[in-house]
């Protein structure tokens, strides 16, 4: 007999009631994507590892009040993450303590080799949000969850607490004002890549 995997929304439930184990198994899934979003967000992979970590924490100690949406704990994860990189030098301040008793984010690296292409990845990514951050902010964070992250609208929206439509028009904003800044350029990575360069493509 093969025992079925849990859903998000059933680890949720016990995790709500206090199951420890249960919110470790949301981490080991989500904690990647939720890191990858932060380094995104930061060009900077030491900070995306500290801030994954108190996305995790806060959600911890907030999940009495916290009501899942649809079948996936992603979007509402995105949704703290946003919060959190945004306040990200006042969060760390805060949380430093408890982030050293927790555990860290899956580390994609290696091996010295992986050393040199991480900082190499940071490089790019800090040319890339140099022109990112002439956005508005909310224009970033749509860009990074539709984008970078391959959300829907609808995932995005819950994300944000927005509605659907607000994020279309954003999206298409900040699309335009990105092509405006770099003429000629596209984004060349595919859906769910970690990439380094301008989203300027039409589709999220």
């Amino acid at each position: 007999m093969t025992l079925q995997t849990p859903t998000d929304a059933e680890l949720w439930h016990r995790a709500r009631d206090g199951d420890r184990t249960a919110f470790g198994t949301l981490f080991d899934r989500h904690s990647r994507a939720i890191y990858n979003y932060c380094f995104r967000r930061t060009a900077d992979w030491s900070a995306a590892e500290d801030l994954t970590s108190v996305v995790f924490l806060e959600t911890w100690r907030r999940r009495a009040h916290v009501r899942m949406e649809g079948d996936s704990m992603l979007p509402w994860l995105y949704g703290v993450a946003t919060h959190v990189v945004h306040n990200h030098r006042r969060s760390l301040r805060r949380h430093r303590a408890a982030l050293d008793r927790l555990p860290r984010p899956p580390d994609p690296s290696d091996g010295a080799d992986d050393a040199a292409e991480r900082l190499d990845a940071e490089r790019r990514m800090r040319r890339v949000m140099a022109t990112i951050r002439r956005l508005p902010r909310r224009d970033q964070e749509v860009l990074a969850l539709c984008v970078w992250e391959g959300l829907g609208y609808a995932e995005a929206a819950e994300a944000l607490g927005v509605a659907v439509g607000t994020v279309r028009s954003r999206l298409a904003r900040a699309r335009e004002r990105l092509r405006e800044q770099e003429p000629g350029r596209t984004s060349g990575h595919r859906k769910g890549e970690m990439s380094t360069t301008l989203p300027l493509e039409d589709t999220p």
